[in-house]
């Protein structure tokens, strides 16, 4: 080989060398650059994952494992399911859960149906429409333990305001909180008055979205206000009514302050419904075991209730993409 020769892969060996050692320093360099967002996406991330974790999730596993911790007399523990057997048979339990599906069918099918009735009348954006509106809206903005010292003045018997505007129609003195057969309907009509403005809300937002243009034209096919109604507005509000029907649930399962304060489930359990039940068996008895069966079996079937609701109602369902 001539020395031009070697010089050349001399040249072109140290040309190899020199690329072979520089690229894995890149590849280094450039995975730095991808780690540094991705750690700083987590450290922003950490504190809401405590949180999740230490107010959530762990308060969830502490229920659903002390629902099978079966606690017997002198301290001694076990693990069954003894609670849940002890639950199912308990008639109070079974009259709070008969309660709570006489209250919620008394409160959302009223509450929904006045609140999209709102919805349609005050549809236009006029002066008047919104002074309507901030009326139905206001006692949202109560809290419910005011509401209900409130509505204590109101249901008093012979000197509340609701009996002595009753008497004035030849109607007696009644004890709205007292009787059995009135104190749940007075629970549910609280309940109706105080959500219905909030459920408004979310049916005029749905309401936005249907177009304009599909109304005249069936108005101009001869279609009446009703047809309108039924064949356009209710399936473009379908999305609408199934998240406002789960929050519906939700507000059943978890509202019970209005309940504590005017009846204390009473009278003979007639209010008591499933939260208050856990209510008592945790605070007052402090029986632990069976208010975390109750809360275990409530959670369930809330969930389940909730996943027939949305599969139902979104049944035909099509989003614009």
């Amino acid at each position: 080989m001539s020395p031009c020769e070697c010089h050349a892969a001399r040249v072109s060996a140290g040309v190899s060398t020199t690329t072979i050692d520089t690229v894995p320093d890149n590849v280094v360099a450039t995975g730095r650059h991808l780690k540094r967002p991705l750690l700083a996406a987590y450290a922003l991330v950490l504190p809401s994952g405590i949180f999740l974790v230490a107010f959530t999730y762990w308060p969830v596993l502490q229920v659903a494992v002390g629902s099978f911790i079966v606690r017997s007399f002198g301290g001694a523990t076990h693990w069954g399911f003894g609670n849940y057997m002890r639950l199912f048979a308990d008639p109070h339990f079974a009259l709070a859960v008969r309660n709570n599906l006489v209250y919620a069918a008394g409160t959302i099918i009223p509450s929904l149906t006045l609140a999209l009735l709102f919805a349609l009348g005050l549809r236009e954006s006029t002066r008047f429409n919104a002074i309507l509106r901030t009326l139905i809206v206001l006692p949202l903005l109560i809290p419910l333990v005011a509401a209900a010292s409130l509505f204590i003045f109101i249901f008093l018997p012979g000197a509340g305001l609701l009996d002595y505007y009753l008497a004035r129609f030849g109607i007696g003195e009644t004890n709205w909180l007292g009787d059995p057969s009135l104190a749940l309907g007075s629970i549910i009509a609280i309940t109706v008055w105080k959500n219905t403005g909030y459920y408004m809300l979310f049916f005029l937002a749905g309401l936005t979205g249907v177009p304009q243009d599909l109304l005249d034209a069936a108005k101009i096919d001869g279609a009446n206000a009703v047809q309108r109604f039924f064949r356009i507005m209710l399936p473009l509000l379908r999305p609408t009514l199934a998240f406002v029907t789960i929050i519906a649930l939700l507000n059943v399962v978890t509202q019970i302050d209005h309940v504590i304060v005017m009846t204390q489930g009473g009278p003979s359990d007639a209010t008591s419904l499933l939260l208050y039940y856990i209510y008592q068996q945790a605070h007052q008895n402090y029986d632990i075991g069976l208010a975390s069966a109750a809360t275990v079996v409530s959670v369930a079937f809330l969930f389940v209730l909730s996943i027939v609701s949305l599969r139902t109602l979104e049944h035909g369902i099509h989003y614009e993409q």
